[in-house]
């Protein structure tokens, strides 16, 4: 189980641009995916970030992320980006998941330089897109083999959201997060977007 208040998340280069590249998710899938994720952060008060690489004409972040002014970065890890770094750890909370494109250069880079920092990483796939399977896969392996958790957004929201009761759990129940968090979550999580087929 993921204690909500320990996570943060972080949306690595998720801009019209970019994902347009991804071979192992369509843009489509991507998109949801991660318009979830935000959904979700946003539901239980989780605070998030989008890092965004330089590109003409500016970030143009996907419109599906909830809004924030992207930190832009110069380096394939948003962890060589001294104020996005610097706003991460302030916030004290020592899980990062980690969603984008490509999973080969900043979703790897980041995990890895997160996870020597002593953060968790989790990485929610479906919310991420390679250029090929094989690197992707390598990229994938590589971030489990430093520690990182592998996973799906509906694995990691169930994970910090265990019970979605509508009535307050019975006495001695433990609870995590805020009283309507069930309901609030549900309703983002009903329907889960489906996979592209």
């Amino acid at each position: 189980m993921i204690d909500p208040r320990t996570v943060q998340v972080v949306f690595a280069d998720l801009q019209d641009s970019i994902v347009a590249l991804s071979r192992t998710n369509s843009p489509a899938a991507i998109r949801r995916s991660a318009g979830v994720l935000g959904q979700v952060a946003q539901a239980l008060d989780i605070p998030f970030s989008v890092s965004a690489a330089p590109r003409p004409g500016g970030p143009g972040t996907i419109a599906e992320l909830p809004e924030a002014a992207p930190y832009v970065r110069g380096g394939p890890s948003c962890w060589d980006d001294r104020p996005w770094r610097d706003a991460v750890a302030a916030r004290g909370r020592d899980t990062l998941v980690l969603c984008g494109v490509t999973s080969e250069i900043v979703v790897l880079h980041t995990a890895l330089d997160a996870r020597a920092d002593g953060y968790d990483v989790i990485v929610p796939v479906d919310a991420c897109g390679g250029m090929s399977e094989r690197t992707e896969t390598a990229a994938l392996r590589r971030i489990e083999a430093a520690g990182a958790t592998v996973t799906s957004v509906a694995s990691l929201v169930t994970d910090m959201v265990r019970d979605f009761t509508d009535p307050p759990p019975p006495p001695g129940h433990h609870r995590t997060a805020r009283p309507d968090e069930p309901a609030r979550v549900r309703k983002v999580l009903t329907p889960f977007p489906e996979e592209d087929p």
